[in-house]
């Protein structure tokens, strides 16, 4: 066969064998460069053996690299850095020299490599970078990118980013004798300072002229043309220089990166950069050997154990450093744990200047490869540890909530307030237009950039974590008219709703669904209005449109309102029985839920879930039912009745749990003919603080008995008569409406607020009446 036509076959096959590993890999929902590295060394010389031109293949794949750091560069963006500067900047370089430190310790005690630190310098470099593609994959799928802990992974891993290019340029220095390295070093960085200086230049009066000559001839071709000829020609400077081709191709993608081409740049060199790059990672594998690897198992599986706990243990305090809660730094430590995809441009280069032999290569390819395939995992499995944590008492207040806050405004609003949480751009401008109806107004948020903000416009805020109950109840949200959720991801979002209304159960609460996956979640979590903002723009189009064509506006209206009454329904995609359960275990998995056995004996037995009110009355929410013939209802409505045999799926805290279990026998007290329930809230101007609810004799002197109590966001069934009441303590009251109006002045002397229950129809009330002998209540 001809040389030319053997390169051509050898990259037919190996962009084939590529794109199946990349389809394999996204089948079993792994990154899909594990299934290109897996499709290199399946064709490569330690496997078939089907590619002859390896010298070739591998030169074609330089043009991965250089795409690959030309198009990182152009994505970087100082904007987001600014976002978490101070963590990014601050604790992504300590990060790295850190990890770079311990590895040359580690290296020197153990006599690993030898005494040479340049070595141990080298390994620290490969092992301080993180997978921006692996945890940006993860975190879009989780929808967690605005979240802290996903701004602090993703500020730190640009910073990463960032630092890959200085390393590259370091790296030939490395290689120097020991005794002239810090000379050879301090000589890099004055060709990078002096290079760095050239790039600046250009990249404000050469290149954005340049881009602007190409884009005006409106011809792609040309302009992809002239971008890929300027990032491979600096790029070939910068080895002229001495320094690397990666180098160039990063500093090329900076010098773009903030002209206003940047995004048509990137939009027509990704394909490019694909291709390449999967060319680049095929080919690593092809210098993958499968047969040393199963030899040095137990060693590269204990690499990779030194490599997740150290890391974990230098960034998780780092974060924690820079005031974040400990639940935010012990997730970003989890997240950045593994080895990144830049780590094999490293190793790469450093065998090709003989830093490492090709043993200490292969161990490096294997650990970082298996670091990339379980990081998905680690991602996944961490929602479900924490819920494990956060059910032993001790480990509770450090993780559910993350704290107390880290500073609160000085006039707070304690009544009749809106709380906003989330300050992002539908908080803002959610809290400008209830300011404009002179609404008082309470955010809460904790990212510092927002807070700064709120503090300049003179805005009340706690400055914390929204499903945090000390940051809820400094909020005064039991105090409160209402509240909006406007958080950034589905796991918070649930959380604070949940919290929230444990403290205070009638709260009229408005979420924003960041999907519509989670519309039916919310509602069902009590949730009084559930915002999609995609239906949203949908229904107001729909609306200009009918309305400008002649339809009645009145009818358009009642229309477009019938739709949101029914939860969107209209306008949400069909999904299989299959699909809505999947959906509703995924919602449900980072909350405290379980399946319950409905006693056969149960007075709840034929009623309707709105008869029961077990939300109200025992603070869990029924998610879904599953009937005794093994019918499953998701998301049952308020008609839907209750039978014998039925497991509830439910959430809730423990003593939630506990309260519904003695609801579900008939051990909670039900209100009789004419008669009503209300909460009461215990200010602390209230003439019957500090006194025990056996003192107030509230029974014999009003006909009211008090049914439970909720203090300090935890539900107390039948509240022991010698407890002493304190402020905010929440008493829930049952009695008939002349009663509880009378005990209103006991307890709202100064016109305190009063938080109303709907009022239990003499007709439901028949139903309900065997709950509980009236004569069992405590006094």
């Amino acid at each position: 066969m001809q040389e030319d036509f053997r390169l051509i076959v050898d990259l037919v096959s190996v962009l084939a064998v590529a794109a199946c590993g990349g389809l394999l890999a996204a089948l079993l929902r792994q990154p899909v460069l594990l299934g290109y590295l897996i499709g290199g060394i399946v064709i490569g010389p330690t496997g078939l053996g089907l590619i002859k031109e390896l010298i070739q293949v591998e030169t074609l794949a330089q043009f991965g690299v250089a795409f690959l750091l030309f198009a990182l560069g152009v994505e970087f963006s100082f904007a987001e850095l600014k976002k978490v500067k101070a963590i990014a900047l601050g604790g992504g370089g300590l990060q790295i020299t850190l990890t770079i430190a311990v590895t040359v310790i580690v290296c020197g005690l153990t006599g690993f490599w030898g005494a040479l630190p340049a070595k141990g310098v080298f390994l620290g470099a490969i092992l301080s970078l993180s997978s921006t593609a692996v945890v940006l994959k993860c975190l879009m799928e989780r929808n967690e990118t605005e979240t802290p802990h996903g701004q602090v992974m993703l500020g730190i891993l640009v910073v990463q980013d960032l630092a890959l290019g200085l390393m590259l340029a370091v790296l030939p220095a490395l290689h120097q004798p020991g005794e002239s390295i810090v000379m050879a070093v301090l000589t890099a960085l004055v060709r990078i300072g002096l290079f760095a200086g050239g790039a600046v230049i250009a990249g404000k009066w050469i290149i954005p002229p340049l881009l602007r000559m190409l884009a005006r001839t409106e011809s792609q071709e040309l302009f992809l043309l002239g971008v890929v000829a300027l990032c491979l020609g600096i790029a070939l400077l910068t080895e002229y220089l001495g320094l690397s081709i990666e180098m160039g191709a990063f500093v090329a993608g900076l010098m773009i990166s903030e002209v206003e081409y940047a995004d048509q740049t990137l939009t027509y060199v990704e394909p490019l950069r694909d291709i390449f790059a999967s060319l680049f990672f095929a080919s690593i594998g092809m210098l993958i050997d499968p047969v040393f690897l199963w030899k040095n198992l137990e060693l590269i599986l204990g690499l990779v154990a030194l490599a997740f706990i150290g890391k974990f243990l230098i960034i998780t305090p780092l974060v924690k450093l820079f005031r974040y809660p400990l639940k935010t730094a012990l997730i970003a430590g989890f997240g950045l744990a593994q080895i990144g995809e830049f780590s094999f441009v490293l190793a790469s280069e450093g065998q090709a200047l003989g830093l490492v032999s090709r043993q200490i290569y292969l161990l490096i390819l294997g650990t970082t490869a298996v670091t990339l395939v379980l990081t998905p995992f680690v991602l996944r499995l961490v929602p479900i540890v924490f819920d494990w944590l956060e059910s032993m008492p001790w480990l509770k207040p450090y993780l559910s909530g993350e704290g107390k806050p880290l500073e609160v405004a000085e006039e707070l609003p304690i009544k009749d307030h809106i709380v906003v949480c989330g300050y992002g751009r539908v908080g803002k401008n959610l809290v400008k237009l209830l300011q404009q109806h002179d609404l008082p107004v309470v955010v809460i948020d904790q990212s510092e950039r927002r807070i700064q903000e709120l503090r300049e416009a003179g805005v009340p805020y706690v400055y914390g974590n929204c499903v945090s109950f000390y940051v809820l109840e400094t909020a005064m949200v039991s105090q409160a008219k209402g509240m909006a959720i406007a958080l950034p991801d589905p796991m918070s979002i649930r959380l604070c709703l949940k919290r929230a209304l444990e403290l205070s159960p009638d709260l009229d609460v408005v979420v924003r669904a960041t999907s519509d996956k989670n519309i039916e979640v919310l509602y069902q979590l009590g949730a009084r209005e559930v915002v999609q903002p995609e239906f949203e723009a949908s229904l107001e189009m729909a609306t200009y449109i009918l309305n400008a064509v002649g339809f009645s506006s009145v009818v358009v209206q009642r229309e477009m309102q019938e739709i949101r009454n029914r939860h969107y329904l209209d306008l949400r995609p069909e999904q299989s029985a299959s699909q809505v359960s999947r959906h509703l275990r995924q919602a449900t998995q980072d909350l405290n839920n379980r399946w319950y056995a409905l006693p056969e004996t149960s007075p709840l037995i034929g009623m309707t879930l709105e008869e029961a009110d077990m939300r109200y009355l025992t603070g869990v929410s029924l998610m879904a039912i599953r009937r005794a013939n093994g019918e499953e209802i998701d998301y049952p409505d308020a008609s839907t009745k209750l039978e014998k045999g039925d497991r509830l799926l439910v959430v809730g805290s423990d003593e939630e749990f506990a309260a519904l279990e003695e609801f579900a026998v008939g051990r909670a007290a039900v209100p009789g003919d004419n008669s009503a329930c209300q909460w009461v809230i215990v200010n602390a101007d209230c003439p019957v603080l500090g006194k025990t609810l056996a003192e107030l004799h509230i029974r014999e002197k009003y006909g009211v008995q008090v049914q439970s109590m909720r203090r300090d966001g935890k539900f107390i069934r039948f509240p022991n008569g010698k407890m002493e009441l304190q402020a905010q303590d929440q008493l829930l009251l049952c009695g008939s409406l002349t009663s509880l109006n009378q005990i209103e002045q006991l307890f709202a002397p100064l016109n305190s607020q009063l938080l109303s229950v709907p009022v239990v129809k003499a007709s439901e009330a028949e139903a309900l009446k065997d709950y509980l002998p009236m004569d069992s209540v405590i006094d």
